[in-house]
């Protein structure tokens, strides 16, 4: 019989974070921090209209783009939050959540053998993806010296004749490193002289911690015709299962995107989208409570970190931690799969948002503080027990 697999697919690696997750729900007594899921209920105003929108019957498919009130919110949110100004009929697109959005991106913007530049340590999607619209994945391997941030010499060096879109992500899985405004200008710069497109992932942009406010490359000088901002409900409003997010790009871009997303998909959950705009007309408050919650278990993450000597960048935003582990001479994978397994703790090992997370693990502090206190009491006799087989060795 003839092989009925496409060759493209079979060589695809399945998802790093999935398998611990897999193997977490079948470990009695496990705790995960895996998964970049927040704790929270989705706010029950959000959750009431939906449950509304549904006693009311609507219950049909809206505009393939989406719903048109939905996109003028989105409009609206984008110009309040992020001074970005935008077209709902022509430059807003609805998706299946941001990840249907990040495919939909690259299927219409490449060719066959166009080049991505992808940073790394990154999103596990970004690379499938981009392998699946035909394109090049080109990675820039980023590192902690550089705070995990995209440098203008790491960028110049990739850059090619053939290369085409750099692939964005801050507030950073797995990193949750963070590029401000005077940083992200740079990388413009050098985009826009270099004639090159962005798609810039903000899913987890209302999630920065400090005094400074998420800056979108759209929003400099020049690069809203160049780039593609990704952004969803599912981390900012606690609505994973909602399975909602948008595309915000200009027009000639977003058209290509539609056609994709009329022919594959339709449109997005009709009941997701009415509760998606009550959660952008009502959520603010929502959005600041969550946000200062993951800011005191962030704190209190770095500060466990700290009392058991494990080394680890302060992430700015996202709510994950990227400790290292490289003094106990093991792979990430190793570490990882040893916690699971003697201390019942999933973590995710670094490799799995590319070869140069190898030393690193992430830890999702998505969870309660009673989750985290149990959670990294185990890590912290672990960490111990690695400690002493390490000097037990000499």
């Amino acid at each position: 019989m003839r092989n009925p697999l496409s060759d493209t697919i079979v060589q695809l690696e399945p998802s790093g974070i999935r398998k611990f997750f897999d193997i977490v729900s079948e470990m009695k007594d496990a705790i995960s921090l895996g998964v970049g899921e927040p704790d929270f209920d989705t706010p029950w105003h959000v959750r009431e209209e939906g449950i509304y929108s549904l006693e009311k019957g609507r219950t049909f498919y809206t505009a393939n783009a989406g719903l048109k009130e939905l996109r003028q919110e989105i409009c609206n949110y984008l110009y309040r939050r992020c001074d970005m100004t935008y077209r709902p009929e022509s430059e807003i697109l609805v998706t299946v959540g941001g990840s249907e959005a990040i495919d939909l991106a690259f299927r219409a913007m490449l060719n066959p053998g166009d080049e991505v530049l992808i940073p790394q340590p990154c999103f596990v999607s970004y690379v499938p993806c981009a392998i699946l619209a035909g394109g090049k994945p080109v990675i820039i391997n980023l590192e902690e010296k550089d705070h995990f941030k995209l440098t203008p010499e790491k960028l110049l060096e990739k850059i090619t004749d053939k290369t085409k879109i750099l692939m964005l992500a801050f507030p950073n899985n797995p990193t949750g490193a963070v590029m401000r405004r005077e940083e992200l200008q740079k990388i413009a710069d050098i985009v826009i002289e270099k004639d090159l497109f962005v798609i810039s992932d903000e899913i987890y942009c209302e999630l920065t911690f400090g005094p400074e406010q998420h800056v979108s490359i759209a929003s400099l000088p020049g690069m809203k015709d160049r780039t593609v901002v990704i952004n969803g409900f599912s981390k900012s409003y606690a609505m994973t299962g909602w399975r909602l997010g948008y595309a915000a790009a200009p027009k000639v871009i977003l058209e290509q995107m539609l056609k994709v997303h009329q022919f594959a998909i339709m449109c997005a959950p009709t009941t997701s989208q009415y509760a998606a705009v009550d959660a952008l007309k009502n959520g603010d408050a929502d959005v600041e409570m969550m946000r200062e919650s993951y800011d005191q278990r962030r704190r209190f993450v770095l500060n466990a970190f700290r009392e058991m000597g494990l080394e680890c960048f302060e992430p700015e935003g996202a709510f994950y931690a990227f400790p290292s582990i490289k003094r106990f001479g093991i792979s990430s994978d190793e570490f990882a799969n040893r916690f699971l397994r003697e201390e019942k703790v999933a973590v995710v090992p670094g490799t799995a948002f590319g070869a140069c997370g190898d030393g690193y693990l992430r830890i999702s502090y998505a969870y309660s503080l009673k989750s985290l206190k149990e959670a990294l009491g185990r890590m912290a006799r672990f960490v111990k027990r690695l400690d002493e087989e390490k000097s037990a060795e000499g």
